[in-house]
């Protein structure tokens, strides 16, 4: 079952339905899925993880479902919804048939995995020539159309590199270290060629969170220090410009300034929606239509006020209140860090360091309705359950109040056994 999931992942993220015409003719996604959900219910090997978790997600999908059926543009939205619940489907997949350690390393090596095969398709197509130009910039695309904006493609690397920190931290194996210099290597060549600037922002935060934390911080902020501008000084003039914009923005057209500027207008933009509709918002993916903007929110926080409504923020802290939960949970309980399998553990704080990333990246892009929320909370729900089954205290053994007269009976009985057998 775990085989099948990481195959569901690729197809998910990698999309190769949306590349070759051919296969989205055969609705490839829709049959797997269906494959798959017919040996999930004759696989014997299910079971349910309680926590509270589960049921934020469950909340915060009625949410959506209700502000969906208020929406005025229900009809625009509708793809939206569709798509999100497709999502919360493979959550409940995932949660009820991966239980143990070795399936979630698994789980979470295939994820890594597949991303890593999803941006060197990517790195080819443009070295054959496909990108996009915008904001000025020749900008490197993600192989599929759903997810493949520079912005987008950007951000889903982003959130897979705290994985690789607890592969590194967990495993022993020199070729698991080699994979992680490589797959943060892959990453940073990938982010620097899409020219997205929030995805910039969002690896240099990753990376000095992971730096400050190692006992080797020093030398690793000796290293970034001297790496940093040889990779800069390495880009064409183009994409230095737009990295510039950051610190400097009239260095750059007035649109990446313009562009800048957007992020924060959808957030007042959200504010006024949700003044409008208080209850429920204007519906979940109806923005645009509400608006009348060619463009999306790009920004998390007035896309969850302007499309949800305090419905929706209700909900939705609620599911970030159950990931600090359990990443509590593993906070006060130090045998969960020294237990004879530390995975579990590296996986729940690589999840709240990419839930971090999301909510700070959230101030540049509309991530509300991503699938890493379900994803990664499914990691952390299964990682917190191996690691109470790690950490469970064992029975003692019982032990009588008077253990000489026990010694004493014992001797009695198997002298009285021995006189009687002979």
């Amino acid at each position: 079952m775990h085989w099948l999931l990481i195959g569901y992942m690729f197809l998910f993220i990698h999309r190769p339905f949306e590349i070759w015409p051919i296969l989205g003719d055969l609705h490839v996604e829709r049959v797997y899925m269906g494959g798959v959900f017919l040996f999930w219910l004759m696989h014997s090997g299910k079971r349910w993880i309680a926590n509270a978790q589960q049921g934020a997600y469950l909340v915060f999908g009625m949410a959506v479902a209700a502000c969906w059926v208020m929406s005025p543009w229900a009809e625009q939205g509708q793809v939206v919804v569709e798509n999100w619940f497709k999502i919360l489907f493979f959550y409940l997949l995932l949660v009820t048939s991966v239980y143990d350690a070795k399936g979630l390393k698994r789980l979470a090596f295939g994820f890594l995995a597949v991303m890593a095969v999803y941006m060197l398709h990517s790195i080819k197509e443009y070295l054959g020539g496909r990108h996009t130009f915008r904001m000025g910039i020749v900008r490197l695309l993600g192989v599929d159309s759903s997810m493949g904006d520079p912005n987008s493609f950007g951000g889903s690397i982003v959130f897979s590199l705290p994985f690789v920190t607890a592969f590194w931290n967990a495993c022993r194996g020199k070729w698991i270290k080699a994979c992680c210099f490589g797959y943060v290597g892959l990453s940073a060549g990938c982010i620097l060629l899409t020219g997205s600037r929030s995805s910039l922002l969002g690896m240099v935060l990753w990376g000095s969170i992971v730096i400050m934390r190692s006992r080797y911080r020093w030398a690793g902020l000796g290293s970034m220090v001297l790496i940093a501008p040889l990779m800069f000084f390495a880009l064409p003039d183009s994409l230095q410009n737009r990295f510039e914009t950051i610190i400097n923005p009239d260095v750059g057209p007035a649109n990446a300034k313009e562009s800048g500027e957007g992020r924060i207008e959808g957030f007042f933009t959200g504010m006024d929606l949700i003044m409008a509709y208080p209850a429920t918002g204007v519906g979940p993916g109806s923005w645009r239509p509400a608006t009348g903007s060619k463009l999306e929110s790009h920004n998390l926080y007035g896309q969850l006020c302007g499309e949800m409504g305090l419905l929706g923020v209700m909900t939705f802290l609620s599911i970030l209140v159950c990931f600090w939960m359990n990443w509590m949970w593993f906070k006060s309980r130090p045998s969960a860090q020294t237990a004879a399998n530390p995975f579990p553990r590296a996986i729940a704080g690589s999840v709240m360091m990419a839930v971090f990333l999301m909510l700070f990246m959230g101030n540049f892009g509309h991530n509300l309705f991503r699938h890493n929320w379900l994803w990664f909370g499914g990691f952390l729900v299964i990682a917190r359950h191996v690691a109470s089954k790690q950490t469970a205290p064992a029975v003692a053994p019982m032990r009588s109040r008077y253990p000489h007269r026990v010694a004493s009976w014992r001797v009695q009985v198997g002298g009285l056994s021995t006189a009687r057998l002979s």
